[in-house]
């Protein structure tokens, strides 16, 4: 924004009326989450609604009338502060210069039209189950930072994940309440005379028709497809009510709303992407109706295939190969038998696309074997799952033949601001300088953290212990209100849980079984030992949830409840229900150490660790992922070493010695090794290496940037655009 376009917008300003619609639509752009000062505005405006509604900026504005906030911003100090930050929105949506028009500058004329099942973008808009949606949701934010033109397609679930309640004996319970559109910051989309654009698509013998929801992340825009419409048969008014939900039949309905419904609505809406990307297979039938499109202007297959694959792109995030979508012959022929008509294909010819031996009639269709065939370039999340990737896949692509493109790898990072608390960021804002936020991936930035001069021991150490007690508190209000629900007073657990001076272990992920997360509990004469010396004080919090189809994961945290409630573990060892994105931010914050102990090689990347070492936290890590790069030596501690064994059960009890060990004779040693002033020099030392070599990496602006260079702005594409 120009000095003088500014001014003028500040004078405008001062009118309320215009500072009240300002701020409103502020609330409906989720810049604000990545941004405290908004955050702190809208938690003042109501305290009480901020946390009830999860933080939701739209609830709380909801809650106020029109009178009641123009009085509010009668107030001088409170005006200002919002002027501020309304100030730097403006600011940031109409950038001129950022890192996409200075390195990618011919990307800027089409957007990439970005392809998820799930987008975990905040915890007020629960749309996303885990790890694919936080990458996504990420992916998105990051994009709006470097200025990349991205639009994201999903649906919008509008009994989103499930609600997880612990019962008394253990046992996971699901809850499912409905979203209410009013309260979320989504606007329909509307054709030109002003109703809602409805489009549809053909699902067996049915048209099922849908609307699509406008959500902004910055500059990003999101849409949410929905079914829920009255002309709609009830089952398919319900089709995109839940994340993951239904049978088989519910979700390959769910994936052609995902594919061919998307590119139907981005051809409604005129926008012409220049890069179709799949993040994961769910929606991979958009190439078919890329396909339908170029053999509509008369091309040859093998034209319109080739134009397809020039326009697509594809990153596969699992490392097993049950973990891909399959569908029966005999259901996609049910469920897409007139859709396979209007290409023009017979059967057989149709369900090669997603089969490794096009010839074999008993093969399952994989969406996962369609995007890598339909894609010029697809890629795995991190180098060994790139690997692994390729090894699953060599089937397709060992002939000289084959077009499709062997898998590289991208690994993952997160968004940094987007998961910075409040004092870690006041703690950055002091010591980076200006312009800090805009620089996050580049490693000169974070060299600073070397110079004791500039941020000292005891600087990092009181950091530390300020959010160490943040989460203790956290933790202590949410388990007094689990102890109410289930008819206790919650008074014992209050005063008796965790201590702000114990080395603080953080575990929360999704509870699948490979993640292994009763691990330490494997010799249980050791976790005694290891949980109750009083010379060094160690404690651990488990958070997560597992899928409602997953009793071995409802049994891990079955057991690690029943651990909470032993005697030798009360206090020390517990265990957050409803698992979010806001319990995860007080973890990653909090957290001394980072457990993450996956079956090597299970964990394509794994992000969860990348978020602590903004906060001065280590990670502990089997060697999978990210990991398996991001470690040196110096930066954290490693569980096990850099190979896998065949017996599942000889490598977990590997693996558990390995756990046992590092943490009795490394880690914990290290945590209460002090000087005369109780600061754990060489520990504060491990800290300055994380920083310093993760950051910088493991960032999805640093990603986005790679993702753009190496697979969105292909040569060949770059001459089309």
């Amino acid at each position: 924004m120009r000095a003088e376009e500014k001014l003028e917008y500040l004078k405008s300003l001062k009118n309320l009326e215009n500072m009240t619609r300002e701020l409103r639509h502020l609330s409906r752009n989720l810049w604000w989450t990545w941004n405290p000062e908004a955050q702190e505005i809208f938690a003042e405006l109501s305290p009480l609604t901020w946390t009830s509604s999860n933080h939701n900026s739209v609830t709380v504005l909801n809650s106020l009338s029109h009178q009641e906030l123009k009085a509010r911003l009668m107030e001088k100090e409170f005006a200002a502060r919002v002027s501020d930050v309304l100030v730097e929105f403006r600011e940031y949506l109409t950038r001129e210069r950022t890192w996409c028009s200075a390195h990618a500058a011919p990307f800027l004329k089409n957007p990439v039209a970005y392809f998820s099942a799930e987008f975990a973008l905040h915890e007020s808009l629960p749309i996303y189950s885990g790890g694919l949606g936080v990458l996504a949701g990420d992916h998105a934010k990051s994009a709006s930072d470097l200025g990349v033109p991205f639009i994201g397609i999903s649906l919008f679930y509008r009994q989103g994940y499930f609600q997880q309640l612990i019962a008394p004996h253990g046992w996971q319970q699901e809850n499912y309440p409905l979203l209410h559109r009013t309260d979320l910051p989504l606007d329909p989309v509307l054709k030109e005379d002003g109703d809602p654009l409805v489009l549809s698509v053909e699902i067996s013998h049915s048209q099922v028709r849908f609307q699509a929801w406008r959500l902004n992340v910055g500059s990003t825009v999101i849409y949410l497809l929905d079914t829920e419409l009255s002309e709609n048969e009830e089952h398919y008014r319900q089709l995109t009510s839940r994340v993951y939900g239904g049978d088989m039949a519910t979700r390959i309905g769910q994936e052609i709303v995902m594919g061919i419904g998307a590119v139907r609505l981005l051809r409604a809406l005129n926008i012409k992407p220049a890069v179709f990307h799949m993040n994961e297979g769910h929606s991979a039938f958009l190439t078919f109706e890329l396909l339908r499109e170029q053999l509509s202007e008369n091309k040859s297959l093998k034209q319109a295939e080739e134009w397809v694959r020039d326009h697509c792109v594809f990153t596969t995030h699992t490392p097993v190969p049950a973990g891909h979508d399959r569908f029966t012959p005999e259901l996609m022929e049910y469920i897409l038998g007139n859709y396979r008509s209007t290409l023009g294909f017979d059967l057989q010819q149709f369900l090669s696309y997603g089969r490794i031996h096009p010839a074999d009639p008993q093969e399952t269709f994989c969406m996962t074997v369609l995007a890598l065939k339909m894609s010029r370039g697809a890629n795995g999340v991190s180098e060994l799952h790139g690997e692994v990737s390729r090894e699953m896949w060599k089937d397709l692509y060992v002939h000289k033949n084959s077009q499709v493109t062997p898998i590289g790898h991208i690994t993952n990072g997160v968004h940094v601001l987007g998961w910075m608390t409040r004092p870690t960021r006041r703690f950055w804002r002091v010591h980076l300088g200006p312009d800090w936020e805009t620089r996050l991936m580049y490693p000169d930035l974070w060299r600073v953290i070397s110079d004791r001069e500039l941020i000292s021991d005891e600087e990092i150490w009181a950091l530390r212990y300020l959010l160490r007690r943040e989460l203790i508190e956290f933790v202590r209000k949410r388990l007094q209100e689990q102890y109410q629900r289930g008819g206790s007073d919650g008074s014992r657990v209050f005063e008796k849980i965790l201590s702000p001076d114990a080395l603080t272990i953080g575990f929360a992920r999704r509870f699948a079984s490979y993640k292994r997360a009763p691990l330490i509990f494997s010799d249980l004469a050791k976790a005694v030992a290891l949980f109750n010396d009083p010379q060094q004080p160690v404690q651990l919090i488990f958070s997560g949830k597992a899928h409602p189809r997953d009793d071995r994961g409802k049994e891990y945290i079955q057991r690690i409840v029943e651990m909470t409630k032993r005697n030798e573990f009360f206090g020390k060892v517990v265990f957050l229900e409803n698992y979010d994105m806001n319990v995860a931010r007080h973890l990653i914050s909090g957290a001394d150490v980072w457990l993450n102990n996956p079956r090597r090689p299970l964990e394509a990347s794994g992000t969860s660790g990348q978020k602590v070492s903004v906060h001065g936290g280590l990670n502990l890590s089997v060697l999978d992922g990210w990991w398996r790069e991001g470690y040196d030596g110096t930066n954290g501690w490693a569980i096990g070493d850099d190979s896998s064994l065949e017996n599942s059960e000889e490598q977990d009890n590997a693996d558990a010695d390995s756990l046992y060990e590092t943490l009795t004779q490394a880690v914990i040693p290290l945590f209460f090794d002090r000087d005369e002033q109780g600061i754990p020099r060489a520990w504060i030392e491990k800290i300055r290496r994380a920083m310093q070599t993760l950051i910088p990496q493991y960032n999805t602006d640093r990603m986005v940037a790679e993702y753009v260079t190496k697979y969105y702005l292909s040569k060949k594409l770059v001459l089309k655009m």
